[in-house]
């Protein structure tokens, strides 16, 4: 069964989700990013600006075959050619729409952000994967530290 992971009250969404693929990156996990273009050019640039010692492999699904197999953080458009692509084992939406068919995902995370668009869409998507029976864990980030 997939696992949803939702990180609420992120205060700098993208600075969040930097720090998220540093840690699983230290954790040894691979993780498929999905969302459109421009999300997924920010969050390229962002990585980019983390501190020298903390560099997180990443890359377009479209780039080498050898890059996208080295790479912790593989990044994609299209949620199909990201699913085909075997040995991730965490998932991270960036877009306000849920992904099609999420047989065998084990893990998908969610981060919303303080705007009210962010918000409104993960209501529409929780009440989606609770419709489908997934497990679903809640993560206030107004309450913690930063990861």
């Amino acid at each position: 069964m997939t696992q949803v992971d939702f990180h609420f009250n992120a205060p700098d969404k993208w600075l969040y989700l930097s720090r998220l693929l540093r840690k699983a990156n230290a954790q040894g996990k691979r993780v498929g990013v999905w969302g459109e273009s421009a999300k997924i050019q920010r969050l390229n640039q962002d990585l980019w600006q983390l501190g020298p010692t903390d560099f997180v492999p990443h890359c377009w699904i479209s780039e080498a075959p050898e890059c996208v197999d080295r790479s912790t953080v593989v990044m994609a458009e299209d949620w199909v050619q990201l699913r085909s692509l075997q040995g991730l084992d965490v998932y991270l939406n960036l877009n306000h729409s849920v992904p099609h068919d999420l047989n065998q995902v084990p893990r998908l995370i969610e981060v919303v952000g303080p705007d009210d668009e962010d918000k409104a869409s993960a209501r529409q998507r929780w009440k989606h994967y609770t419709q489908l029976g997934f497990q679903i864990n809640r993560y206030d980030l107004a309450s913690r530290g930063p990861v």
